[in-house]
């Protein structure tokens, strides 16, 4: 017997980065000290009052059985009071906050929602790989906004057609952004809700790498701004903040009859999030707020390293404002496939190819600052030894 896919799946974009995968794990089977940091992994561990916190709660019963729906209340008071606490904010923890299963499930569920086929969803170009997953699924069509260089890593939205914006319907944002590790002062936002609220479309914002912002750049959130409320919604994961990436939990604030709609799918998709999982996310939302500091100042520490390892060597390369993401220019004409590829085979550091993210991403690599500091600066040195032998 054959089954046939359903033409939704059958459109879905390919993975980019699922062979990187494998072409890493295939070097290290065979022995070779092999760097990743191709992939966007935390590798440091989930703090400890957080672990603690799930397993007590696993040890309760009472969190054995179903949750609520809508996720427990007390992780969206939680949410909510992060965010009054972190960002000035006041939500309706009710009607402003939607738990969700993982920050990708709200982004791609939010396409499923709002888009239909012919619609158009404005996507990053470099930009995160999965906003195409959801655009896919509802039939849409993505128009990339160019972030490069010569812009400031900024879209140029008067370059946009009018006869685009007339059919955008979703328009996903992300500052600090993956993976060019630009950022934003809240001025942006300004202008992109004002576009937004004339043309009736939907903000996303992709608040992913929130708490990681470098020197003096301390990221805003959408949510801060007039008018936002009205336009969009902010998703928020604790995968980056908290490390906590394998625990799959996120949230999305703002507009109350979008955070009600994404709970209306969720109805039909899960029964929320393992209660023990929840509760430990209380406890991370909760605080103490000053291992968030101490994540920052790690990855700054690395940021740091790393590319004074490259500009000893002679590279002149960029410094992120935030993520945990370099994002490398190569000489013109340089594939950034082939690229990836030789540095892999021959210096064993992974790196992700920018083309994966978006035809504008093409001339780039980027490299995740997701292991020590003495391993990165390695990294930089096979780098930067490689290099010399291309260029």
């Amino acid at each position: 017997m054959t089954f046939r896919l359903a033409d939704r799946i059958v459109r879905l974009p390919e993975q980019f980065f699922s062979g990187l995968t494998r072409r890493v794990a295939a070097f290290q089977s065979q022995g070779y000290d092999v760097i990743n940091l191709g992939q966007g992994n935390p590798d440091l561990p989930t703090p400890p009052h957080i672990v603690e916190a799930l397993r007590e709660a696993v040890l309760d019963p009472a969190t054995h059985r179903y949750p609520p729906f809508r996720g427990l209340p007390e992780l969206k008071e939680a949410a909510a009071d992060f965010y009054r606490r972190t960002y000035g904010v006041k939500l309706d923890p009710e009607r402003e906050v939607a738990i969700l299963v993982g920050g990708k499930t709200g982004l791609v569920e939010v396409a499923e929602l709002y888009l239909e086929p012919g619609d158009v969803a404005l996507v990053p170009d470099p930009g995160y790989p999965d906003y195409l997953s959801g655009i896919a699924l509802a039939g849409a069509k993505p128009y990339p906004l160019p972030i490069t260089a010569s812009n400031g890593y900024v879209p140029d939205l008067e370059s946009v057609p009018e006869s685009v914006w007339e059919r955008a319907k979703v328009w996903y944002i992300n500052y600090p952004n993956n993976p060019t590790g630009a950022g934003v002062t809240t001025s942006f936002f300004e202008q992109a809700i004002a576009k937004a609220h004339r043309h009736g479309v939907l903000i996303v914002h992709d608040f992913a790498y929130g708490a990681i912002g470098y020197d003096d750049h301390r990221p805003p959130s959408f949510m801060q701004v007039e008018g936002a409320r009205e336009t969009g919604i902010e998703i928020y994961t604790l995968s980056k903040t908290f490390n906590m990436a394998g625990w799959r939990v996120a949230f999305a604030v703002g507009n109350p009859q979008v955070i009600e709609h994404i709970n209306l799918i969720q109805d039909h998709y899960y029964v929320s999030i393992f209660s023990a999982v929840q509760r430990a996310s209380v406890a991370a939302l909760r605080g103490p707020d000053d291992g968030i500091e101490s994540l920052r100042q790690t990855y700054q520490r690395r940021r740091d390293a790393f590319l004074g390892a490259l500009r000893s060597a002679g590279m002149d390369v960029p410094a992120p404002l935030g993520s945990f993401f370099c994002w490398i220019p190569l000489p013109s004409g340089a594939s950034s496939v082939a690229f990836a590829e030789a540095l892999l085979e021959e210096a064993h550091v992974a790196v992700a190819p920018g083309r994966g993210f978006g035809e504008h991403g093409e001339g780039h690599v980027r490299v995740g600052l997701l292991a020590p500091e003495d391993r990165l600066i390695e990294a930089a040195e096979r780098m930067a030894r490689f290099w010399a032998t291309r260029f």
